[in-house]
């Protein structure tokens, strides 16, 4: 015998509900999220399933001053205009082609008309930038690692992980920001933390109550419909 859950309606619209209101949250309240609460949504993330289970993930959660450290290390870092570390793996084309160009293009003209950065306000633009290495200002963050002895299909394991994490943290009224920007200083990153040179930094994650005030947490980004990207065949 297995364990099953009901398919009732009500099933169906609060694991829906958690999904879709999952967003990218780029403003936090400074309301603590206990230790308990966020063992409790890794536990749950981590039945994400991974190839013959390996469970590939290995997550540094930081609070506090363990958290402020690594912030004021970022953020000194980004305001020198310190070169970027060469990244460990390529997470976005070399070239933008389209449709992703433009994808890109709006959600940035899109974020930057809620807070008002004109273009061409690389002032602005900077700082918005460096919200990233405060973790939005969410009061925890998580690193994520990958072990280098893994192959590429672990990173596949790692986004079903990670987007588990995010749903759970949603069930439980917080909200999280997925973060590519903390692999431009991965270096920093890893001597802060005491990360072995075995492991590769993936990427970060803010995780809090989201500031229901700020402007840029309004953005509520497009998707396409199903049957601009999905190819269905043998239905009647």
């Amino acid at each position: 015998m297995t364990d099953t859950m009901p398919t009732d309606t009500q099933a169906i619209e609060i694991i829906d509900a958690a999904i879709t209101g999952r967003r990218s949250i780029r403003a936090f309240l400074p309301t603590p999220v206990p230790k308990e609460t966020v063992i409790d949504i890794l536990r749950v993330a981590s039945r994400a399933p991974s190839g013959v289970n390996i469970q590939p993930w290995r997550v540094y959660v930081l609070a506090g001053k363990a958290r402020e450290e690594l912030v004021t290390k970022l953020l000194a870092a980004h305001d020198a205009h310190r070169p970027h570390d060469p990244h460990e793996y390529r997470y976005y084309p070399e070239k933008w082609e389209e449709p992703y160009l433009s994808r890109r293009r709006k959600v940035g003209a899109d974020l930057y008309g809620l807070l008002g950065i004109g273009k061409g306000d690389t002032h602005r633009m900077h700082e918005q930038w460096g919200r990233n290495y405060k973790f939005f200002d969410a009061p925890v963050g998580m690193i994520f690692t990958l072990d280098r002895r893994l192959g590429e299909g672990s990173l596949l394991d790692y986004g079903m992980f990670m987007e588990n994490i995010m749903i759970a943290a949603r069930a439980r009224g917080l909200d999280t920001c997925a973060q590519e920007s903390f692999g431009r200083y991965h270096r920093i990153v890893c001597e802060t933390l005491g990360i072995p040179d075995s492991e590769m930094l993936v990427c970060g994650m803010a995780l809090g109550y989201a500031d229901p005030n700020a402007p840029e947490n309004k953005l509520v980004t497009e998707r396409e419909p199903v049957e601009k990207f999905a190819d269905f065949r043998g239905f009647d």
